[in-house]
């Protein structure tokens, strides 16, 4: 079995994936693997700025659809 990426956007949240932990960002989605389980990945983004956090965000998603 191959993994298969598939990244939902809601375009009417462009804040969509993030989350603002007591004034830090982080990136969080979910990983369904082939074996039919999921892992939930939370990683921070290390900014506090929100434009920045959605340029990591969409980095960190193109690298993630890159290297399936």
């Amino acid at each position: 079995m191959s993994t298969q990426i598939s990244i939902r956007l809601n375009p009417a949240n462009p804040d969509h994936h993030l989350w603002n932990n007591h004034g830090t960002w982080f990136l969080h989605y979910t990983l369904h693997r082939p074996d039919f389980t999921k892992q939930r990945v939370r990683t921070s983004l290390r900014t506090g700025d929100r434009r920045v956090a959605r340029r990591r965000r969409d980095e960190h998603l193109a690298l993630l659809g890159a290297a399936a």
